[in-house]
């Protein structure tokens, strides 16, 4: 069986080969060293899913992200970083990666992003008809009726298969940030993962009810 390819951009000359070795058996592993290689491998060449790390020596993996998205390309990218704070993964997220892991990582988490950035949606449980669009919680992805299918993070499956629960309920921000993100986080959280999950997709996915909060929405 043909193993999927993996574009790995890692400058560090020992953490790149050591992460290319264990992901060998399952995945067609190419290694790269910096971001102008990692970018122009990802336009030149096909890959079921990217690697980037976030400090790189000759521009940060945010700017390569962003440099796909602008050519339209839509692989699966998981940005790998030392840098954990909300703000740092608010602009990763923003730029257009899918997810993140924070390093040190272990290796089985790893896999298991990259498993789920990949699977295959077919078969994966029940879709949600969301206007034209079709959402599948149980695969962490919608499909686009213009561009196919679209990745959501954990969280922003969180916050739309909740919404997607009750369609003709309208979801106060508080009850939003109670039930899907931790403990401590501030309302505008809700607001800006609102706004990640209409970036990727279509604003009418979620429509805002003012004064209230939002509701599952009708997208054409």
């Amino acid at each position: 069986m043909e193993r999927p390819r993996l574009l790995l951009v890692e400058d560090d000359p020992r953490l790149g080969p050591i992460i290319a070795t264990v992901l060998g058996p399952r995945w067609d592993v190419e290694l790269v060293t910096d971001g102008a290689s990692g970018l122009q491998a990802a336009l030149d060449r096909h890959h079921d899913v990217l690697v980037v790390d976030r400090r790189l020596p000759d521009m940060d993996g945010v700017d390569l992200v962003a440099g796909l998205r602008n050519r339209r390309q839509v692989v699966p990218v998981l940005l790998l970083t030392a840098l954990g704070e909300l703000h740092d993964r608010v602009t990763g997220l923003d730029a257009g990666a899918n997810d993140y892991l924070v390093k040190p990582f272990e290796f089985e988490e790893l896999e298991a992003r990259l498993r789920a950035l990949t699977r295959d949606f077919g078969g994966l449980g029940e879709a949600v008809e969301i206007g034209s669009w079709s959402y599948h919680p149980d695969d962490s992805s919608v499909q686009s009726p213009y561009t196919g299918r679209v990745l959501l993070t954990e969280k922003e499956n969180d916050l739309l298969r909740l919404l997607a629960s009750a369609p003709d309920r309208t979801f106060s921000r508080q009850h939003l940030l109670a039930a899907v993100f931790d403990h401590g986080e501030q309302l505008g959280t809700v607001d800006t993962y609102v706004h990640y999950v209409r970036r990727k997709t279509d604003r009418d996915l979620i429509a805002t009810v003012r004064g209230v909060g939002y509701r599952l929405g009708t997208p054409a």
